[in-house]
């Protein structure tokens, strides 16, 4: 299977890059399965539920969320409506909508995504993130149930994200870290064939403060004072993230790349 994960959308840049861009990549690249991470989609803080079904409209099979994940109030409601939305595992007990689902893909073929958040520097204390993710590893074995599965990390420390990736080695497709907005240069494949980035990055304008005009961020590192909110950068988006090719059979993966299209930053495409 040929999977597409693109990182954390960044404001009005990051949407009208996916709108663009992704219709073409999913012909070009005989892609069977997207997922983006839409969390700061909607002015850089949240997804809409107008934004998230123009990304779904885009090409997305699914869209994870965050810690932002109902910064945006009409996603309380809208999540429980749109099954291909996820929000965090282990995000809060009485939270609307799923942190893990199994889709259909072509061929009949499914796919299992699920999203945690980690614990290390974030501003909540969410809960544990392996033993939310534990139940749903064990009940969908790659190659039985489904054919492949994506584990979304999304926090801080690369540390926490890499601790992920070996937790769920052999048992899942994908193990990708979002949140940091900055993508690292790590992709690998684990010893159990599981394919494992640290960061997907963003998708947004790299001319910024991971994503925020520059003005702002500055002021407040430099001052330590505020004089306004911070306002997604609006220059042109590189897509970023990661691209993978499972073996259905196993459910693991036999080639992992880091993608980056358009804007500032550009890599070789699949």
């Amino acid at each position: 299977m040929r999977i597409l994960f693109l990182g954390d959308v960044m404001g009005r840049s990051g949407r009208a890059a996916v709108a663009e861009r992704l219709p073409g990549l999913r012909a070009d690249w005989r892609l069977d399965f997207v997922v983006i991470n839409g969390e700061n989609a909607t002015s850089g803080m949240g997804l809409s539920a107008a934004h998230a079904k123009a990304l779904l409209e885009a090409g997305a099979d699914c869209i994870t969320l965050g810690d932002h994940a109902f910064d945006q109030k009409d996603m309380l409601a809208f999540i429980d409506q749109e099954p291909r939305i996820l929000r965090p595992i282990n995000f809060a007990k009485g939270a609307p909508g799923r942190g893990y689902r199994v889709f259909a893909a072509p061929g009949g073929r499914k796919v299992l995504v699920a999203q945690a958040l980690g614990q290390v520097f974030m501003k909540r204390p969410f809960d544990d993130p392996f033993s939310a993710l534990e139940p749903v590893l064990k009940a969908h074995p790659p190659g039985g149930l489904v054919q492949a599965a994506i584990v979304d990390i999304h926090c801080e420390a690369t540390s926490e994200k890499m601790a992920t990736g070996h937790f769920c080695d052999s048992r899942v497709s994908l193990v990708v870290g979002t949140h940091t907005h900055v993508p690292t240069a790590d992709a690998q494949i684990l010893p159990g064939g599981t394919a494992y980035l640290s960061d997907a990055g963003m998708c947004g304008d790299y001319n910024s403060v991971i994503g925020m005009e520059k003005d702002e961020p500055l002021r407040r590192f430099v001052t330590g004072m505020s004089r306004g909110r911070f306002v997604p950068a609006g220059g042109a988006a590189t897509l970023s993230g990661v691209f993978v090719e499972t073996d259905d059979r196993t459910g693991l993966a036999r080639d992992v790349r880091m993608i980056r299209v358009g804007g500032r930053l550009q890599d070789a495409t699949p």
